[in-house]
């Protein structure tokens, strides 16, 4: 009887959602809404393009910079507008940022579904919500309002996430990024030419407009611009979830951070604004090595002009560092990181690698010396995502000198090929709205 009983309830909210019964269950104020969570059963119905004419009036199509296979040129098509489901929102995006993780799967170093949309840290302004979101969310993120979202977009709902593990989602890695799709195993973007279903990378933001997890997104202030914002959902993230959950920094503690790419620049202004009394920086371009000074950096290292291991001991007094953070994925720079830190050290690896590298470990040292070797992919989006923009509005994260420098959407190829060729000192973005 009760199974007749909540069945009956789900089609009564599906048949008119802004029913009495559907009001009364999204309207107790006895949640936290950053930690909503919320699920229907599944429809046996399949979706297809046809699911995806906009109706009203609005744009039934849109932009998006497509990857195709391996090492060939990103390209610009049309696409059917996506749709948003249930607790998901429609953005038109308005920047995304330009990531390595992206440049891994553009060179086939990163296995990934294809064809799809790339690009995963983005800003926006929020366009539509799915039918039977939440109110709670519509509440938070109301038509108009401006958010910022996350590479890792949590679920809400499994194990991992119901524990405050949002950097851990498991329907983000075993339907996101195993498969291409958002969490119903469905894809949100068809191309307009055919109604082909094409792959998502995250929320597929080198796009006109992306589909976003509720959960994923916050809210970001108009005092903060759009453009330089983009990086607060991957370089940003990553540099706060490796600081603050992998590493546990605490004031005084001395930092090296190896390889100063977007991420790895992005650690500096962290560990500075956290109270680190020595950061150093590693990379073997001088000129990102004067790019760390101004973010952060109280030393430099030019790794292919001195033995960065023994630098950084002596800089530390021939101990090591507290933390090493390794911010490229190389089998090298694994090995510099867990050499760099002192006994009881920690070392952080946040880079992605091509998906054949493997790192080596003096093992004999890890277990005489405790030292910790940890992996961190980012940052946990529900809780640490708005304290990151705080840090940005605030200005204890500097976003101008992060970014160094702007693309238009048609030349979303070149970013990445000057991304492969190293000429990008810093983070890039490109601007689409």
């Amino acid at each position: 009887m009760a199974s007749i009983i909540r069945k009956s309830i789900v089609k009564r909210i599906i048949a008119n959602p802004s029913s009495l019964i559907c009001r009364s269950i999204f309207t107790d104020s006895s949640i936290n809404p950053a930690l909503i969570s919320f699920s229907l059963p599944s429809s046996s119905a399949s979706f297809s393009s046809s699911s995806y004419n906009v109706s009203g009036g609005g744009a039934s199509y849109m932009r998006g910079v497509m990857f195709t296979k391996p090492n060939q040129p990103l390209v610009i098509e049309d696409f059917l507008m996506p749709r948003p489901k249930v607790n998901e929102v429609l953005v038109k995006t308005k920047a995304c940022g330009v990531c390595h993780s992206d440049l891994h799967v553009i060179k086939g170093e990163l296995p990934f579904a294809s064809p799809c949309i790339l690009g995963h840290e983005i800003t926006g302004e929020v366009v539509e919500h799915g039918p039977l979101t939440d109110s709670r969310i519509i509440k938070r993120y109301p038509v108009g309002s401006h958010v910022v979202g996350a590479f890792i977009m949590p679920c809400g709902n499994c194990s991992f996430c119901s524990k405050g593990q949002d950097d851990l989602c498991e329907d983000f890695f075993a339907y996101n990024r195993a498969k291409g799709t958002l969490y119903d195993g469905e894809t949100r973007l068809f191309l307009r030419s055919n109604g082909k279903p094409v792959y998502m990378y995250s929320m597929g933001g080198l796009a006109e407009y992306c589909v976003v997890p509720a959960h994923g997104l916050t809210v970001l202030p108009d005092s903060l611009p759009y453009t330089e914002s983009a990086i607060l959902g991957c370089a940003v993230f990553t540099a706060y979830g490796a600081m603050v959950h992998a590493a546990q920094m605490r004031g005084g503690d001395t930092v090296a951070v190896i390889g100063i790419g977007g991420v790895g620049s992005s650690c500096l202004q962290i560990a500075r604004a956290f109270g680190a009394s020595a950061t150093i920086a590693v990379d073997v371009s001088d000129e990102k090595l004067e790019k760390a000074k101004a973010v952060g950096a109280t030393h430099t290292v030019n790794a292919q002009k001195e033995d960065a291991v023994e630098k950084i001991k002596e800089i530390t007094g021939g101990v090591g560092v507290d933390i090493a953070i390794e911010a490229l994925g190389k089998p090298q720079t694994f090995q510099q990181c867990t050499q760099s830190v002192r006994d009881g050290g920690k070392a952080v690896m946040i880079g992605l690698a091509d998906s054949r590298a493997r790192g080596e470990v003096d093992i004999n040292r890890l277990v005489r010396r405790q030292v910790k070797i940890i992996g961190s992919y980012g940052a946990r989006a529900r809780q640490d995502l708005p304290k990151i923009v705080k840090l940005a509005e605030t200005g204890a994260f500097n976003l101008s000198s992060a970014v160094s420098k702007i693309y238009d959407f048609e030349d979303a190829d070149k970013a990445y090929q000057h991304l492969s060729q190293g000429t990008i000192i810093g983070r890039a973005v490109i601007n689409i709205a």
